[in-house]
């Protein structure tokens, strides 16, 4: 386990806009609580709350990656629109303490969905 600091910096903070995610015109999640994470020159993560995106249009996949500053993450697939977009998802349902404020929360990756900031 690494701790973010000044050579691998890690911030999060609330989003004052909402977030809509969608897949192929469907609605997957569209949320006014989601968390930014900006991490060191990596592009912005949107982090969404289950309770906030359609669940019933994921399911699980056997995927596990490793990141040492947040844990252990795992994926999600998308069912939508007649295809399943494969790993389109990730969560860290249990991350390391520094990064807990995401615990549970949902990311999409933007070349398999489209991530829109209103407001």
């Amino acid at each position: 386990m690494k701790l973010p600091g000044p050579d691998h910096p890690i911030t999060i903070t609330a989003n004052p806009k909402r977030v809509r995610v969608s897949a192929g015109g469907v609605v997957i999640a569209d949320t006014t609580h989601a968390l930014t994470l900006k991490e060191a020159s990596y592009p912005v993560v949107q982090y969404v709350p289950r309770g906030d995106a359609n669940m019933a249009l994921l399911a699980r996949s056997d995927r596990v990656t490793h990141c040492p500053y947040k844990g252990d993450a795992n994926y999600f697939s998308i069912n939508a629109v007649g295809k399943t977009l494969e790993n389109a998802i990730w969560s860290y349902e249990a991350p390391f303490p520094a990064m807990a404020e995401i615990s549970g929360l949902l990311a999409f990756y933007p070349d398999k969905v489209t991530i829109e900031e209103v407001g």
